[in-house]
């Protein structure tokens, strides 16, 4: 059982305070939302977990060790992974050598590349779109193809930016699906996105933030009748 807790983190800029005391955590095999309105500092708590952005004061622990002086990636070798908003897919690459390009840095027996492509290929369904160019996928394609690469690297946890942003609705129900088996595989899942809806229906839990703050944590039906998340973020109208 591995574990990911972030303990008061911080960060100002400019003199304006844009996160304050943000004390979250996520185990294996978890699936976990950071929500909030726009400009709530989802985006920058998010960021300062991966590295990107960061903190002023605070602890990042993986398994009791803090990474909060490491590089991003120090931290991914440590096992947290990516997948950003935008496509990061080799678009003049295919789908096999987009997943070997990593592969050829974590392994060093051919015969454990192709073992292990081989099985990535057929378990996110991506054996039919193997030789196809990155250019040449669909949105849907192309996040499978982004997360079946960012699985090469054995992450213990992965961090998800907008998954669901320009994909059509078919390609979020195979992207859930996706979800579920990461999460069956014991990899711990931290989403943040716009479409709440979709990411409250995969979250075991979430972090609602605003002013900077943890507004509220907890699962999603006790969420969407929480009375300061309704006024703050979701409205009186929202529904599951």
């Amino acid at each position: 059982m591995h574990s990911l807790e972030v303990a008061e983190l911080k960060k100002s800029y400019n003199g304006k305070t844009i996160v304050s005391d943000i004390n979250m955590n996520i185990g294996s095999g978890e699936v976990v939302g950071l929500l909030g309105p726009n400009g709530a500092g989802k985006t920058t708590t998010f960021y300062m977990i991966l590295g990107l952005v960061s903190s002023d004061s605070g602890l990042i622990y993986l398994d009791g060790e803090d990474l909060k002086n490491f590089p991003m990636y120090k931290r991914a070798r440590k096992g947290i992974g990516y997948l950003p908003q935008e496509t990061s897919i080799f678009r003049r690459l295919s789908v096999k050598d987009n997943l070997m390009a990593v592969l050829e840095l974590t392994e060093t027996s051919k015969d454990e590349k192709e073992h292990k492509l081989k099985g990535i290929l057929e378990e996110f369904n991506l054996v039919p779109f193997a030789e196809r160019y990155g250019y040449q996928l669909s949105g849907g394609e192309c996040r499978r193809a982004e997360i079946a690469r960012a699985l090469a690297l054995d992450p213990l946890f992965i961090l998800l930016d907008e998954p669901f942003a320009g994909i059509d609705p078919i390609a979020v129900i195979e992207l859930k699906k996706t979800f579920t088996q990461l999460k069956d595989k014991g990899i711990g899942l931290i989403i943040t996105d716009h479409n709440v809806r979709e990411t409250l229906s995969i979250t075991d839990r979430a972090y609602i933030i605003s002013d900077g703050r943890i507004l509220a944590h907890g699962v999603p039906d006790e969420l969407v009748s929480d009375e300061l998340v309704k006024k703050s973020y979701l409205g009186e109208e929202f529904r599951l």
